[in-house]
């Protein structure tokens, strides 16, 4: 790996934790990112951060953002994204 894309992969990754910091702060106070209720937005934000573990994200200093991914795998109708 290159000493640029190194320095890329590693400013992606920074932005990532800060994105995953962002999250867990909201959803300490709420179930869901709009209101109190499932909508587009947990979708949106559900279909890159249930893989986050693939991308090298360690998500287990985020156990609010954790519980959030169980409320949405556990919606009615939901299809899992494989």
């Amino acid at each position: 790996m290159t000493e640029e894309r190194r320095n890329s992969l590693e400013t992606k990754q920074r932005l990532g934790y800060d994105a995953l910091g962002v999250m867990e702060e909201h959803l300490k106070e709420n179930d869901f990112f709009v209101g109190e209720h499932y909508s587009i937005a947990d979708i949106a934000l559900y279909a890159y951060t249930h893989v986050a573990g693939e991308g090298g994200f360690d998500l287990d200093g985020f156990p609010a953002v954790r519980a959030w991914l169980e409320r949405v795998s556990s919606q009615p109708g939901y299809i899992p994204i494989t």
